[in-house]
C-alpha cells in the first residue's frame, strides 16, 4: 500500500506520516519546500519536490503526472490550498488514484466563510453577529477574516482601524469571548463514519489560533451542530467545524469549518480516533466501520515552537506548562524513535521567536482585542 501525503512542512502531516507509517504502509511525502520535518521522519519512505500549490496548474499538472507514473493507492491532501484544488480537479486523478476529499460544490461552501455563515443562518446554528455596514456597529472590537482559509484575521478597535483593515476579500464579525472548541469528522458520501471532539487548553496566538495545547472531549450539543453542518453538506472525507463557547450565554458560536485534515489531529489518534489510517481505509475498501467512541479527558501539546510561543507571550501560563511534562494523561508529539523531525523544530524555534519579535507581530500578530490581556 502506497499513500501520497501532501504538505510536508506541516505538524499534522508529520502526525499523519508517524500515523500511517508505524501500520507498515509506504509514505510517500511532499511538499513545495526541500526542507520539511516530515521528511526526516524514519517513517517518510521517499521524499517528492513538487510546485508551489498557490500555482494551481502547475502544481495540478505536476501531480497528475506524478500518479500516472507511479503507483499511488491514495492521495492524501493536508493543506488548504492542496485541498481545495484537488478536489476542483478530482475527475483528472480519479482514473490513477484515490483522494478521499469533498466534491467541489460541496468544498466552494466550506472553504468560504461568508457562505459557511449563510449555511449555517439557513440551519439555525449560531453564527457571531455580522456586519456589512462600518455605521452599524455599536460595539468594539470587532473580528476582520479574509474569506479564504485560515490565519487572516486581524482585529479592530475603532472605525478608523477597520476602514485600515477591511477589504472585499474579507467578513466583519463581533468578537466572541471564550474558549474554542472543535468537532472533527470523517464523512463517506454524506455518511458519518468517525467523529472527535476536543477544546482548546492554550494557543498561539494567545488572542486566538491553533492549539499549542488541546483536550479531548466529547459534548452532545458540539456533536449535533457540527452532524448538521457536515450533513446538509453531504461531505466526503475529513473536516473540522471550529466553534467558540460564548462565555455571555454559553452558546457555541461557529467560527469556520475547515475542510481538511486540522493542526490538532495528533490529538484525534492518541485518544483512539486514527483519522489519517480510516480515511486511507475508507479509501481503498470503500466503507469503513464507524468509529464514535474514544477516550476523553486526553491532552496533547505540540511544544516546539508552538506551546513556547504561547509561552513567551503569556507568561501566567507558566505552572501549567511545567507541569504538563508530569502529566501522565498529556500527549506529546516528541518521538524519541523519530525524532529527527523534532530536532528540526527545535532548531526553527529560536528562528521564529527572533524574526516574530524583529517584525513585532510575537505576541499579537493578529492585532490586540480592546480587553485582552
Amino acid at each position: 500500500m502506497k499513500v501520497f501525503i501532501t504538505d510536508a512542512d506541516y505538524k499534522h502531516t508529520l502526525g499523519a506520516v508517524r500515523s500511517l507509517g508505524k501500520r507498515g504502509i509506504y509514505v510517500i511525502a511532499g511538499s513545495s519546500y526541500k526542507r520539511s520535518q516530515s521528511f526526516y521522519s524514519n517513517y517518510c519512505k521517499k521524499r517528492v519536490v513538487y510546485p508551489d500549490p498557490r500555482k494551481e496548474i502547475l502544481f495540478i499538472n505536476f501531480m497528475l503526472n506524478y500518479v500516472k507514473n507511479n503507483e499511488i493507492d491514495v492521495l492524501l491532501p493536508v493543506g488548504y490550498i492542496t485541498t481545495t484544488f484537488l478536489s476542483k480537479h478530482k475527475d483528472k486523478f480519479s482514473p490513477y488514484v484515490r483522494i478521499p476529499i469533498a466534491n467541489y460544490d460541496s468544498m466552494e461552501i466550506a472553504s468560504d466563510k461568508y457562505k459557511t455563515m449563510e449555511l449555517a443562518k439557513n440551519l439555525g446554528v449560531e453564527i457571531p453577529e455580522m456586519f456589512d455596514e462600518d455605521e452599524k456597529i455599536e460595539t468594539f472590537p470587532v473580528v476582520v477574516k479574509g474569506l479564504k482559509e485560515s490565519g487572516r484575521i486581524r482585529y479592530a478597535n475603532s472605525v478608523k482601524e477597520l476602514s485600515e483593515l477591511k477589504t472585499e476579500e474579507s467578513i466583519v464579525q463581533e468578537y466572541i469571548p471564550g474558549e474554542g472548541y472543535g468537532f472533527f469528522a470523517l464523512f463517506n458520501k454524506g455518511k458519518v463514519r468517525a467523529i472527535f471532539m476536543h477544546k482548546r487548553v492554550r494557543e498561539y496566538p494567545i488572542t486566538g489560533g491553533p492549539s499549542t495545547v488541546a483536550e479531548s472531549i466529547y459534548d452532545e450539543k458540539l456533536k449535533e451542530l457540527g452532524l448538521k453542518l457536515l450533513e446538509s453538506l453531504n461531505w466526503h472525507g475529513v473536516a473540522m467545524v471550529e466553534f467558540k463557547k460564548d462565555i455571555r450565554d454559553g452558546k457555541f458560536k461557529l467560527m469556520e469549518i475547515n475542510p481538511k485534515f486540522w493542526g490538532s489531529l495528533d490529538l484525534a489518534t492518541a485518544s483512539g480516533v486514527d483519522f489519517p489510517y480510516l480515511t486511507m481505509k475508507m479509501a481503498v475498501d470503500g466503507d469503513i466501520e464507524p468509529v464514535l467512541k474514544y477516550e476523553t479527558g486526553i491532552k496533547f501539546r505540540w511544544l516546539f515552537p508552538d506551546d513556547f510561543l504561547h509561552l513567551l507571550t503569556k507568561p501566567s501560563s507558566a505552572k501549567s506548562f511545567v507541569t504538563d511534562f508530569f502529566d501522565k494523561n498529556t500527549k506529546s508529539n516528541i518521538w524519541l524513535n523519530d525524532i529527527k523531525p523534532n530536532l528540526f523544530q527545535v532548531y526553527g524555534t529560536p528562528f521564529t521567536i527572533i524574526s516574530r519579535f524583529k517584525n513585532r507581530t510575537l505576541k499579537y500578530p493578529h492585532g490586540k482585542p480592546e480587553g485582552i490581556s
